[in-house]
Order: C-alpha cells, then structure tokens, then sequence
C-alpha cells in the first residue's frame, strides 16, 4: 500500500457509488496497486456497459442471472435468489475488453478485479467446478466456495473466493495476515465485501469486523457491518468475522498482489494454538449453507 496514503479501511455502503455501479473500489481510491471490486445493482431488463482497461474481472452473480457479452462473444449466466440459496456460475473478463452486462429479470452483482499483465481468454465458470470447503469446527465453522483461487480457476493476479458463516459463529479465525513475501506468506492486498441475512420478518441483520496491523504499520478496526459495505485490508491481521446469532453472514474476499498468484498466510502466534483446539470437535452440523443445487431460503 501506497504509505502516504490516507484511506479509511471502512467503507460503508453506497459511500463510493459512482453510476451504475453502487460500489466502486479501485486500486487509486483504496491508495494501493492491485485489488478492486465494483458491484452493479440492475433493474429488470437493464443493461450496463464498461471498459475493463487495465484490469481483469469476473461477473458474480450475487442475486439474478445475467448476459455477460464481451466484445463479440457471450456467455449467459443462471445466478441465484440470493447468496444464501446456492454456490453460483461466474465468467472471466479479460483487460482490455468492453463489456456488457444484461439482467433480464433484474439482479446484482459483483464484479471483483484485479491489474493484470496477461490478457486470457473470456470464459465461463460452471458452479458444478466450485470447492465447497468446510473450515474450523463448532463456533469457527465455516464454508469457503473456492471459485477463483489458484487451483481452481486461472487468471493472471485475481484471486477471488466467498465465505458463509452460521449466525453466531466467528470466521477468518485465527486472525492472519498476507503482507510480507516469503515462505508461509503471500503478499496480498484484501477486499471484504458483506451481505448479512435478514431475520425471518425482513429485519436487517450486521456483523463485526475486525483488522489490527504491526507496531510500525498501524491500522485498527472493530466495526459493525451490514450489507453492501467494504473492509480493506491493505496490511496486518485480520480476523474474526463475526456473525451475530440468528443472522448468517456472507462476505466476498477479492485479493490481488505483486508476486505469484498464491495464497498462503500467517496466523498471528498469539493465537494461532487455536487450531490444535479444533481436533475432534465437529463442524457446525448446518453447513454447508448453500452448495449447486438452489435451496428454499430467502
């Protein structure tokens, strides 16, 4: 991350939209070289249309299905109801591309990026391919769609994945850091991106995050969020997601840095005995959450 930057890691929803899309985070306003995320809200029957310049994308269907046409080719993506109904389809956008993308029956979604060198193929991701991980045990389950990560998916820097924790349960814990290249350690600059399930009456449900960085690196967060807001995490620690009781927390991680396209990370030794704590204990008997096939939930 640029050191003479000023961000605030937090970025509430709609803090950023710049028409059409209702979040915009570049690698210039997040004062940083790699990652960016953009989410496009779109009525039934509307249609937005952008360049990808330097960056890669994906199209991620949070909520609807979509036409994705990149130059002169197109691929139709089934979607979802929702990010708590099913694992979803996704295509890749190379840089240098225009794009347009098409909602018949309405729908949102999220376009995470990366500044690319290569330019590969326009291509689709079937769900039938997406990893469905089960992490941690009791409290710490959680389910991690693998969709775009190294051994999944190509692409030139992106690497991109989803995250559904039960209500009450804590994720991305131990608490890890990606900042300094070298064994063990990727150095990657981070995108939380967050939908949290409502009550059964519709009321909006929130969750807490949390990011602390190192004594000559400081950054400090320990914030509500709800859906459609943004954590950045540039450098340090970071770690638990919090789900509170009764409401599932989903979150897009979009990651992207200047070395290999790998994901390796560093728990914080303080607490990484956590994980020895885990042996027997079994995963929360509600996961997975979703999977490819579409389920009855809001």
């Amino acid at each position: 991350m640029n050191p003479n930057a000023r961000v605030n890691p937090v970025m509430p929803a709609g803090s950023t939209a710049d028409k059409p899309f209702d979040v915009v985070v570049t690698p210039e306003n997040a004062g940083w070289d790699y990652s960016g995320l953009r989410i496009l809200d779109l009525a039934v029957g509307a249609r937005a249309k952008f360049l990808t310049g330097d960056d890669e994308m994906l199209v991620l269907p949070l909520s609807g299905g979509c036409d994705v046409t990149c130059d002169d080719e197109r691929i139709t993506l089934t979607g979802r109801r929702s990010v708590f109904t099913r694992v979803t389809d996704f295509a890749y956008v190379p840089r240098e591309s225009t794009v347009t993308v098409r909602a018949p029956n309405g729908g949102r979604f999220a376009l995470p990026s990366a500044r690319a060198t290569r330019r590969l193929p326009f291509r689709y991701g079937a769900a039938e391919d997406v990893a469905v991980e089960l992490r941690g045990a009791g409290q710490a389950s959680r389910q991690v769609n693998n969709f775009c990560t190294p051994e999944r998916f190509e692409a030139d820097r992106l690497i991109a994945c989803e995250v559904l924790t039960p209500g009450g349960n804590w994720s991305s814990y131990p608490p890890h850091k990606h900042d300094e290249p070298g064994e063990g350690e990727s150095c990657l600059e981070e995108i939380y991106y967050y939908e949290v399930a409502q009550s059964p009456a519709g009321t909006a449900g929130s969750a807490y995050q949390r990011v602390y960085g190192h004594p000559d690196r400081p950054i400090e967060v320990c914030s509500e969020v709800r859906s459609g807001d943004v954590v950045l995490i540039p450098y340090g620690w970071h770690g638990p997601s919090m789900a509170a009781p009764g409401y599932d927390l989903y979150y897009l991680n979009v990651m992207a840095g200047p070395g290999e396209r790998e994901w390796q990370v560093r728990d914080d030794p303080a607490h990484g005995w956590v994980r020895a704590s885990w042996n027997g204990v079994p995963v929360d008997p509600r996961l997975p959450l979703t999977t490819r096939n579409e389920r009855t939930r809001s």
